[in-house]
């Protein structure tokens, strides 16, 4: 989930949480973006001989002599990236498992072929960032102080000696915003945006959210939850702020809303709750966090979790809070809400 630069505890939490949604014309009826972002406004001057720019999402414009070919990103930015066949040398951020498989966020990279700096959060070897010798970091930003995602607050100006940073924006906006963001960075990078596989997936990507859109108009009394599962804690997301969810409201999603008041301790992202009260609010489906740093349900044993109607009707599904910007990566997150959506029964109380 997105941070906000304040305490330790609230970075942990907001990592835990998950709470970490917005295309063109053509999706306008599908829930066009905020008028505070209307307007992409990140000029880019495309790959080739000559000289290279890019405006990033703090207004800050890269230039370079050429198109950056030693690329540094978050693994999310790197999946991104490789699905609009842009290969970066190394990345931070949740790349492996445990037992040395592709984490969810290193989408279909080759986790073998990219230099991994940091597989967890406050990890950055600054060491193997140089002998990279970058032309450009890439990031996304979850705040809008432009504080680059999982960039070490103590180690950043460093980092920032080395080489120029770009930040893609995933903060208060929906989700078709930074998609687009990332399809002009990756097509100023030279990447061929005319390719078939390409372009169907942003059809497919068009088709998801027209039938997000219908089966959300056809269950309106349908409650989604948004959570994310620790020991502890049980995480409950409003739709303010994160990209999916936002998207997803724009669409005509029925979600549980916590009061601002109560998501104060999450920096306006998520409520906190105890386990024994996860029953708090009414819910006929819930979106888990499907992030290595969260509790996958499968593996969730509290007794008042098993209690639930939602999950006693088998009606939960996972949630990416850290979208890989693709087109080709976002559709099955509309696609599985929208199915869990036409196949759900009326399982919780009305309110």
């Amino acid at each position: 989930m997105p941070h906000a630069r304040a305490t330790h505890l609230t970075r942990r939490g907001l990592l835990a949480a998950g709470g970490a949604v917005g295309l063109g014309a053509a999706l306008a009826a599908c829930g066009d973006d905020k008028g505070k972002d209307s307007g992409f406004g990140g000029g880019a001057r495309a790959a080739g001989s000559g000289p290279w720019s890019f405006e990033d999402d703090r207004g800050t414009t890269v230039r370079l002599d050429k198109a950056p070919a030693n690329i540094v990103a978050f693994t999310g930015v790197g999946a991104a990236l490789h699905d609009y066949g842009i290969q970066v040398k190394g990345v931070f951020g949740p790349t492996t498992t445990k037992d040395g498989k592709a984490d969810v966020q290193a989408g279909d990279m080759d986790v073998s072929k990219v230099t991994v700096l940091g597989n967890t959060w406050g990890q950055f070897s600054v060491e193997k960032y140089a002998s990279l010798a970058p032309d450009v970091l890439i990031t996304t930003m979850f705040d809008g102080a432009g504080t680059l995602w999982y960039v070490p607050e103590e180690s950043e100006k460093k980092i920032a000696q080395l080489a120029p940073s770009i930040g893609i924006s995933v903060y208060d906006r929906r989700l078709t915003r930074p998609l687009q963001r990332m399809w002009e960075l990756a097509e100023s990078l030279g990447a061929d945006m005319k390719a078939a596989k390409v372009a169907d997936a942003k059809k497919r990507f068009e088709a998801a959210a027209a039938r997000l859109r219908a089966a959300a108009k056809a269950k309106p009394g349908i409650k989604v939850m948004a959570g994310s599962a620790s020991d502890q804690l049980f995480y409950v997301s409003g739709s303010n702020l994160s990209i999916d969810l936002e998207y997803f409201k724009a669409l005509g999603v029925n979600l549980v809303e916590p009061p601002e008041s109560a998501k104060k301790q999450g920096g306006g992202w998520y409520e906190s709750l105890s386990w024994e009260n996860v029953d708090k609010y009414q819910a006929d489906i819930i979106m888990m966090d499907d992030r290595s740093s969260a509790i996958q349900p499968a593996d969730i044993t509290k007794p008042t979790w098993k209690k639930l109607p939602a999950v006693k009707a088998g009606q939960v599904i996972a949630r990416s809070p850290e979208p890989i910007l693709s087109y080709d990566k976002c559709v099955p997150l509309l696609t599985n809400l929208a199915e869990a959506l036409e196949k759900a029964k009326k399982v919780s109380q009305s309110t």
